[in-house]
């Protein structure tokens, strides 16, 4: 990114992020100079697209110590895959109430739409190239169709709208009704096909193509149970072949994240950074929030090392009902995606340095010691403080052949012997280093999902899709700091929708945009 660039992005995101944090709906206007600049030229458009990654990425990807981390953290750990151990908790009724529970996916996902209708509103008012036009709308109109489509799966009643915050109307009187749900996959589907039409295969890292644009797509057709549509989406992906798996899971979660089985990655430059508002936005927490501090364990045969995650927060876990899943001597993803069972002593002042710890010197206590994820693995972090910079794989195409699978398999009536849905997960299977199925079923292909995708971000919404998400979440779920305290925790029904946070319910003035339940 050249200079001019950088610092245009600083400006740009000051201006889009002129909303409270608690409260999309009191907008601030912003001023008549920004809004001449932004929304009146080529230039300024193009920018404020820039800046709409950079919205997104502390959307998705948050940084430091917030609520925003806490709200994706929910999603990450709290399915039927993940153990928590402190900070947060998850479907515990006193917690998860319109009041209580963290409200950041609804109003921060109203602040960005609302500049994604900024942009596609002036685009079309601005004098400029019609390619370049397109390019800029379709990566407006991808955004807010991701946003939307995340929308609708976490809440029963969500807002539709597509005008803009402007000085002239930001005082205006709104009616705050629940969207009619066939208008809001309208808008999701128009906004997705026509960045489909529009963006290209190869992009810059950090930057939406078509791959992303069909892989989005493909899951809002199969929340709508167009299985066809969404098998053509991923078969698209497939067969274009811009994109593809690496040879071993060992390369996945390495290095940059910026190659062929990474549709999009989000990018962190500690250089270009320290504000999310910048260019290389700031530091994270994932690498720590993930890994057991193996440092703590009180023998001292372990010392702090980078090879372990360094210093870390090991405040969730994969569970044990995840870690059952593998086949620990040939699945090659249980060493890849994970830190290593059997630790070995590394203080060079104990006599049996380099050796195996004993059995004996093992912990107790998951935040000393615990089955830990390796996926955010940073190898430059710093081991004596959480903070990291490493990139962030956010949509793979592991997780394109796994829905394209499904989606063949629906669309066959749920055949088990489709041969499309067989080719799709067996490419998963066969780069583990397991022998190939030769059936198909929900099972084999949730637990074939657990298995490369865990804590990725999706499994939530896959058992929400599936109508499974009750019953697993209550059967595997835990919360506990110690192997002797581990309980599940069982999910109330009406947890399937997320609450709307009370401060926007009486803002609105409706409370019949609450989901049921709460």
């Amino acid at each position: 990114m050249n200079k001019l660039k950088y610092l245009m992005v600083i400006v740009v995101s000051l201006l889009l992020i002129n909303t409270s944090c608690e409260d999309f709906l009191e907008e601030e206007p912003i001023d008549s100079i920004s809004v001449d600049y932004i929304y009146s030229t080529p230039e300024g458009l193009e920018v404020g697209v820039n800046a709409l990654y950079n919205l997104m990425r502390t959307h998705n990807v948050p940084p430091q110590y917030s609520n925003d981390l806490q709200a994706n953290a929910f999603f990450m750990a709290g399915t039927d895959l993940g153990l928590v151990r402190t900070w947060f908790r998850p479907y515990q009724i006193s917690t998860m109430t319109p009041s209580s529970f963290n409200g950041q996916k609804w109003t921060n996902s109203y602040q960005i739409i609302d500049r994604c209708n900024a942009i596609i509103i002036n685009a079309q008012k601005v004098e400029m190239d019609a390619e370049k036009r397109n390019q800029i709308l379709a990566e407006a109109k991808v955004i807010r169709g991701e946003l939307y489509l995340d929308l609708i799966r976490m809440y029963q009643h969500i807002l539709l709208d597509t005008t803009a915050t402007t000085p002239e109307n930001y005082t205006d009187s709104v009616t705050y009704e629940p969207a009619n749900t066939a208008d809001v996959w309208k808008l999701i589907n128009s906004d997705l096909d026509f960045a489909v039409d529009h963006l290209d295969w190869a992009v810059e890292d950090g930057r939406y193509g078509q791959g992303v644009a069909r892989h989005i797509r493909g899951k809002a057709a199969m929340w709508q149970e167009d299985w066809t549509e969404a098998a053509a989406q991923f078969d698209a992906i497939v067969e274009d072949g811009t994109y593809h798996l690496l040879g071993s899971p060992s390369e996945v979660f390495v290095g940059e994240r910026n190659h062929a089985e990474s549709l999009f990655t989000y990018q962190f430059d500690e250089t270009l950074g320290g504000s999310s508002n910048l260019a290389g936005g700031d530091y994270h927490l994932l690498p720590s929030f993930f890994t057991s501090r193996y440092y703590e364990l009180s023998s001292g045969e372990i010392i702090n090392d980078p090879e372990y995650g360094g210093q870390s927060l090991g405040w969730a876990f994969p569970n044990s009902y995840l870690q059952s899943l593998y086949d620990r001597e040939s699945d090659k993803r249980y060493t890849s995606y994970y830190m290593p069972e059997v630790l070995y002593v590394n203080n060079p002042d104990n006599e049996n340095y380099g050796e195996p710890l004993p059995e004996s010197s093992y912990d107790d206590n998951f935040r000393r010691y615990h089955f830990s994820l390796k996926k955010f693995f940073d190898a430059d972090k710093d081991p004596y403080t959480n903070s990291s910079w490493v990139n962030v794989l956010y949509y793979r195409f592991a997780e394109t052949l796994l829905l394209g699978a499904e989606a063949h398999w629906r669309a066959d009536n749920e055949n088990p012997a489709n041969a499309k849905a067989l080719e799709y997960i067996n490419m998963i299977r066969t780069r583990a280093g397991l022998d190939e199925f030769t059936s198909f079923d929900v099972d084999t292909y949730l637990e074939e999902s657990a298995r490369e995708l865990a804590f990725e971000k999706n499994r939530w919404f896959l058992l929400k899709r599936m109508g499974l998400l009750v019953e697993r979440q209550s059967m595997y779920y835990q919360y506990g700091s110690t192997s002797t305290n581990v309980v599940n925790e069982p999910m109330q029904p009406y947890m399937v929708n997320l609450p709307v946070p009370q401060s926007q319910i009486d803002l609105m003035g409706n409370p019949d945009m609450q989901a049921d339940g709460y």
